[in-house]
């Protein structure tokens, strides 16, 4: 439904309107009536650098807030997957309502884009020269935020919170208001990029390195300086083995279970950018300095990995009999499996992969134990430990078996 233009720029001009582009998704923000000018004025330069062109390309007109608590706002946005969405947002504090707009709208651009663009739990900044990217992969509460505030002081900032990933490996930028901590049991604040002084996103970011950060304290590791005074460690930088990379990246990244052949596709991502590295740190002063070798360009991975068979024979199981359940992909990387089931990973290692390969189709215990047996050998003790790997992968969800 088109809005009525006189009636937009009546909204736009009087600034209870905020037009917004997250991730390429259209949104249009009405505030409700105890939202304050100055607050509204301070949400439009919070969100400066994601604002919105003209009416054509957004959603409809959002609908009047419910005020059943002091703070509120109404979102509607252009749903390339659903048609069109709208959700109300209500609040004790401004402050809150704020926190609680960049959580909803981050939410809803990812969902729009699942299945489209490989998005990471992470920050980011770019080289303004080139356009590279590293992406810092972590959980909520690790650092994301303060690293992004500190590395974009020299570099173009990308996001504190996704980054957006096409399959030609450019980037989308999502340079959203730095969450920031305040007293604890308060709401984050909402900072915008300009307020920091961080540097733009350059025209054409695309990927170049991925990092895991592990900040630890500032006492562990500390080093005798020759002033007699402790310091905190400096950065270590290192690479990380593939398989520990896929089970450290899988659970912070959206939706990637949505996308095809989701091991495979960040295994091919992996080898594009050279491998996943992990930056052990205490003070984010340092960062800059040890990561500034990953916005160089580096030769590809050779490729560690091969895919693995996921299909399973359809139909019922016989009782008692062992069957490997349905999954969305699998790798094998050196001598272990990692299979995808539903959003999680599981790792299978030992006799794991076999039985994995062994129950494509549905087996009985005795003739899976017999088949372990004729492929790792057959010590005392074996159909045991048979029967007890089988029951370890039915608890995870790896194996089903069939009812009596």
């Amino acid at each position: 439904m088109a809005w009525d233009s006189r009636h937009f720029e009546e909204l736009l001009g009087a600034g209870n309107l905020l037009c917004l582009d997250v991730l390429g998704t259209q949104f249009a923000v009405r505030w409700g009536r105890s939202v304050t000018e100055e607050q509204q004025h301070s949400m439009r330069k919070a969100w400066a650098r994601c604002a919105s062109g003209g009416a054509p390309s957004l959603p409809p007109l959002p609908k009047e807030p419910p005020e059943s608590l002091p703070f509120s706002a109404s979102v509607s946005y252009l749903s390339m997957t659903y048609g069109g969405g709208t959700f109300a947002l209500q609040a004790a504090s401004f402050e809150e309502l704020a926190e609680n707009l960049t959580s909803r709208l981050t939410v809803a651009a990812i969902l729009e884009n699942a299945g489209e663009l490989m998005m990471l739990h992470a920050c980011g900044v770019a080289s303004l020269e080139t356009g590279a990217v590293v992406a810092l992969v972590a959980k909520s509460g690790t650092g994301k935020t303060t690293a992004a505030s500190v590395l974009a002081g020299k570099y173009g900032y990308i996001s504190d919170e996704t980054i957006a990933i096409g399959p030609d490996a450019s980037v989308v930028p999502y340079p959203k208001p730095l969450s920031v901590k305040q007293e604890p049991g308060t709401p984050k604040r909402q900072v915008g990029p300009d307020e920091l002084g961080l540097q733009p996103a350059p025209a054409k970011p695309y990927i170049q390195s991925i990092v895991l950060l592990d900040r630890v304290d500032a006492d562990q590791g500390a080093e005798l300086g020759p002033d007699g005074q402790y310091r905190p460690a400096a950065p270590v930088l290192r690479q990380l083995p593939l398989a520990d990379a896929l089970l450290a990246l899988v659970p912070d990244s959206s939706s990637q279970a949505e996308i095809d052949e989701p091991l495979q596709s960040l295994c091919r991502l992996i080898d594009s950018v050279g491998g996943v590295w992990q930056v052990t740190y205490s003070e984010a002063a340092d960062l800059p300095q040890a990561l500034e070798p990953l916005f160089r360009k580096r030769r590809r991975s050779k490729p560690e990995w091969a895919a693995a068979g996921i299909e399973a024979e359809p139909g019922s199981i016989p009782g008692g009999w062992i069957r490997r359940a349905a999954a969305k992909d699998a790798v094998s990387v050196g001598d272990d499996l990692l299979v995808m089931l539903d959003t999680e990973i599981v790792r299978l290692s030992g006799i794991g992969p076999a039985i994995w390969e062994a129950t494509a189709s549905a087996v009985p215990l005795e003739h899976l134990a017999n088949e372990m047996g004729s492929v790792h050998g057959r010590p005392e003790g074996y159909r045991a430990a048979v029967a007890a790997a089988v029951g370890q992968l039915i608890a995870k969800s790896v194996l089903e078996q069939g009812g009596e």
